[in-house]
């Protein structure tokens, strides 16, 4: 079935709301996307904008609670792509950047290790350790950085600004295979942001 196809199912967002509720989308709790195996049925124009934005067909969708609806039965699978996913359909959608957005950060320490807790806009709340990573991109054009966080699956969250300069606050200068990295930590990991020397020359 070629990934070209566009989704011809329900019409509108009402169709696609009562087709995510019939697999489990309205219950309690996620539905166990990673578990489903239906047939690709094609491509539906949506976009996740890069500041988490979801828009319909080039209208942002205003319902959160509708957004929220689809937020859990999204999945990337390994070639890339992500899909809304249900028992009985997979139907293909566009993200710019992140399937999330990271809007507030709490810090405390468990057992003297500082833990740094995430919660997205569409209220998933992540601890960054070793089931949740956090990366780092270097955005060469304004010499900035992006930080993310895995949320579930391979669905990522990017940190809103304010949220990043918080976090960028907490970093320390840290030891990492041999190379003095400005870094942050959580759980007992270590996520390196950049090479120390390198910070030491963008604050030039």
């Amino acid at each position: 079935m070629s990934e070209e196809k566009q989704y011809s199912g329900e019409n509108g967002l009402a169709g696609l709301q009562s087709l995510v509720e019939r697999g489990d989308g309205s219950k309690k709790g996620l539905p166990p996307v990673e578990r489903w195996e239906p047939d690709f049925c094609g491509d539906l124009d949506m976009v996740i904008k890069s500041d988490g934005t979801w828009f319909y067909m080039g209208t942002p969708i205003g319902r959160q609670a509708l957004v929220k609806l689809f937020s859990s039965v999204l999945r990337k699978d390994e070639n890339g792509k992500t899909y809304l996913v249900t028992p009985v359909e997979k139907i293909g959608i566009t993200v710019e950047d992140a399937h999330f957005v990271a809007v507030e950060m709490n810090v405390h320490e468990e057992n003297g290790e500082s833990v740094l807790t995430f919660r997205t806009s569409v209220g998933d709340i992540v601890t960054a350790g070793p089931e949740n990573p956090m990366r780092f991109v270097i955005v060469e054009e304004n010499d900035g950085v992006k930080p993310y966080i895995r949320v579930r699956g391979r669905l990522d969250a990017v940190l809103a600004r304010s949220v990043m300069y918080e976090l960028i606050a907490l970093g320390q200068e840290i030891e990492v295979n041999g190379q003095v990295m400005f870094a942050v930590q959580s759980k007992g990991e270590i996520y390196p942001i950049m090479a120390a020397e390198t910070l030491a020359e963008l604050s030039q």
